[in-house]
C-alpha cells in the first residue's frame, strides 16, 4: 500500500492548501455561532495497530454536554451550524492534517472511541492493520447512520449488535480485496453523494 499511502499525504497536503478559505470560514462560524467553546474538537481514537492518535474535527456539540458516544440525528447537543456542518461533512475538513501526518487515510475504516475496534479478538482484529479513514466503504454504506440511529429505540443497542459488528465486516473485506482504483472511486462517491457497488452489495 505504498502507493496509497503516498497519495494520501500528497492530496491532504494539495486539500489543505486548497481549502484553507474554507477552513477558515467555518472556524469564523463557530466563533460566532456557537461561543465559549473550542472551534476544534480533539478526541482519542483508536488508530493503526490499536495505537491511540488525536484526531481533529470541527467542534459541532455544544460545550460538556457528555452523553453517549453514539451521535443521533436530532439531539439538542448538536448545534443548528454543528448540524449543517455534520450534513455536508464539513465538519470533518481538519482531519486532513491527520491524513498529512500519518495517523489516518483518506479511505480505511473510521476511527473509533476506545472500547470498540481495540476490544475485536481474532480474526476480526484485522481491521486494526488499517489506517483510519476519512471515508470508507463502510462509511458509504452508513452515510445516513445519524438518521438510521435516531429511529431505534435503542440507538446504543442497535449500533453495537447490528451496525458495528456489519462494518467490521465490509472492512475486513476492504482489507484483504484492498485495490487503488476503488480507494480512488470511493473518494469521488464520498464528495459527490453517489453510491458504488462494492463486496456484492450497493453502499
Amino acid at each position: 500500500m505504498t502507493l496509497k499511502y503516498i497519495f494520501d499525504r500528497f492530496l491532504a497536503l494539495v486539500g489543505l492548501l486548497a481549502l484553507w478559505p474554507v477552513l477558515l470560514v467555518v472556524a469564523l462560524l463557530i466563533k460566532i455561532k456557537m461561543p465559549g467553546g473550542p472551534v476544534i474538537f480533539k478526541q482519542k481514537r483508536v488508530g493503526r495497530n490499536g495505537k491511540l492518535f488525536t484526531m481533529y474535527k470541527f467542534r459541532s456539540m455544544t460545550v460538556g454536554h457528555g452523553g453517549s458516544s453514539v451521535s443521533v440525528a436530532g439531539e439538542s447537543r448538536i448545534t443548528p451550524l454543528g448540524a449543517k456542518l455534520r450534513k455536508y461533512k464539513l465538519d470533518e475538513l481538519p482531519e486532513l492534517w491527520n491524513v498529512l501526518i500519518g495517523d489516518m487515510s483518506f479511505v480505511g475504516p473510521r476511527p473509533d472511541v476506545p472500547g470498540y475496534a481495540d476490544q475485536l479478538k481474532g480474526e476480526e482484529r484485522d481491521v486494526l492493520k488499517l489506517r483510519p479513514g476519512i471515508t470508507g466503504p463502510a462509511s458509504l454504506k452508513y452515510r445516513n447512520e445519524e438518521e438510521l440511529l435516531a429511529e431505534q429505540s435503542d440507538p446504543q443497542k442497535y449500533n453495537d449488535e447490528v451496525i458495528f459488528p456489519d462494518k467490521v465486516r465490509i472492512n475486513r473485506y476492504y482489507l484483504h480485496h484492498y485495490s487503488f482504483t476503488k480507494d480512488i472511486q470511493m473518494i469521488f462517491c464520498t464528495v459527490l453523494g453517489h453510491r458504488m457497488k462494492y463486496a456484492n452489495e450497493i453502499i
